[in-house]
């Protein structure tokens, strides 16, 4: 198995986002660029997707920023309020510099949409499923169905006019006792390709553990935002159930203490550098 880590470009976010500030706990207006807080302390965090190659499979997790958001490849400001409305804006800013869009990369390796035999969704958030529509023409595009309700149920939370025109194939977790709460999806039905759900962030967020020969990989979205989040135990700044998103993040640090994890990785490590990974 073979696992390629991919940034697509960064995002631009309040410190307090990625990382709960217990003190203040500030809510998602405090965290916006109309306060003060907000505006304070922000940071540059990279956008990740992963290409998996699992025999003939070809595997995408996550789409990173879409083209749109950066047209000539530098900041954009008009262009991003365009493609994800003016409140995600003022939440979360973005760039995509020239070659790092997640098609401008799989064509650098020669892989075209259509060459994909899946995309998984961890979840629908703006920076995640931005790049939807480039790779529309793959085979399945996944999201897990626990997912797709918190987008109507949650509505302000998400940018669903990115993925206008796709076509979802839901998943639906099962009670297998894998997971923060012991429920995952079983790609192949052979345990090589795990989805598990590590709910907190939002009800289906969805972790993706790769298992080979003993060993594994753990691709854990925004269960955490880097090593440090289930080193220190920081769980993100946005949760729809913070109990839960503690829970997930326990579970997170138990998978990556194991002896068999080879890598863990969250989407958003600003100390993880695009690289290969082969077991």
């Amino acid at each position: 198995m073979k696992i390629r880590v991919f940034h697509t470009g960064k995002v631009y976010v309040s410190h307090a986002l990625p990382f709960k500030d217990a003190q203040k706990n500030p809510n998602p207006f405090q965290m916006s660029l109309l306060s003060l807080y907000g505006r304070r302390n922000r940071i540059w965090l990279p956008v990740s997707a992963y290409l998996i190659e699992h025999g003939n499979y070809k595997i995408l997790v996550d789409t990173g920023w879409h083209r749109d958001i950066s047209p000539d490849g530098e900041y954009n400001r008009r262009a991003q309020v365009k493609h994800m409305g003016l409140g995600h804006f003022l939440l979360n800013q973005g760039i995509l510099p020239e070659g790092q869009s997640i098609v401008e990369q799989l064509a650098a390796l020669n892989i075209a949409p259509e060459d994909l035999d899946f995309v998984i969704m961890t979840h629908l958030h703006t920076d995640h499923a931005s790049g939807l529509k480039s790779v529309a023409n793959a085979k399945k595009i996944l999201v897990s169905a626990a997912e797709l309700q918190d987008t109507e149920k949650y509505p302000i939370r998400y940018v669903s006019s990115m993925w206008d025109g796709i076509k979802f194939e839901t998943f639906h977790f099962k009670n297998t006792g894998v997971g923060s709460v012991g429920k995952s999806f079983d790609l192949f039905g052979d345990g090589s390709i795990e989805l598990v759900n590590i709910p907190g962030h939002t009800s289906g967020l969805t972790a993706v553990k790769l298992n080979s020969g003993g060993k594994f990989v753990l691709l854990f979205s925004d269960g955490g935002y880097a090593s440090k989040s289930w080193q220190d135990l920081i769980p993100p700044g946005t949760a729809l159930d913070e109990e839960l998103a503690f829970k997930s993040l326990l579970w997170i640090r138990e998978m990556s203490l194991s002896e068999n994890c080879i890598e863990s990785l969250a989407n958003h490590d600003a100390e993880v550098v695009p690289h290969e990974i082969i077991f």
